[in-house]
């Protein structure tokens, strides 16, 4: 768990197909409010430059200047209800532990994940085609890990200091 990180610096090398599964079998398994696994994923490599610009393009402006090295986007999205119709409140919750699911065996892979908050939701919904009763949740960049040299100083700053988190006794 601690070796995974969510870097800026991408190689533009590709992730091996197999390597991909792995990662989507690893989110098959998360556990879900009733079983209703309401995770939707859209995916992208460099090698299909129509279905990668559209997500790409769909990244706001700051992280679309580090993204772009990175060789496979992904846009998560949550099905909000049941199959029976009814509403999923936990779906986002549940959408997130499968994406976690995901992040932890790509670090495990030798891979390196970066979520993002920053994209243009009406925009996913739109070039993407969701449907009503779909919320895009959260974009992913995957890859190898990358030169921080190549990256602007501010970002580089970011990318080499040390990673901090809170102490288990302040969320306890």
């Amino acid at each position: 768990l601690r070796q995974r990180w969510s870097p800026r610096a991408f190689d533009d090398r590709p992730v091996e197909p197999e390597k991909l599964r792995s990662l989507f079998e690893a989110a098959r398994w998360a556990p879900s409010s009733n079983n209703g696994q309401p995770w939707r994923f859209l995916v992208a490599g460099k090698e299909n430059k129509v279905e990668y610009d559209r997500l790409f393009n769909c990244l706001v402006e700051g992280n679309q200047k580090w993204a772009h090295r990175a060789p496979v986007l992904l846009l998560s999205v949550a099905k909000l209800q049941f199959e029976d119709g009814s509403q999923n409140r936990h779906a986002l919750h549940d959408t997130g532990m499968a994406v976690e699911n995901l992040a932890i065996q790509a670090a495990a892979l030798g891979l390196v994940t970066h979520q993002m908050a920053g994209f243009l939701i009406d925009r996913a919904r739109m070039d993407c085609q969701i449907p009503e009763g779909y919320e895009p949740v959260a974009m992913m960049a995957i890859g190898y890990p990358g030169d921080p040299a190549l990256l602007s100083d501010r970002q580089r700053a970011r990318e080499t200091q040390p990673r901090v988190r809170k102490a288990a006794t302040e969320f306890v």
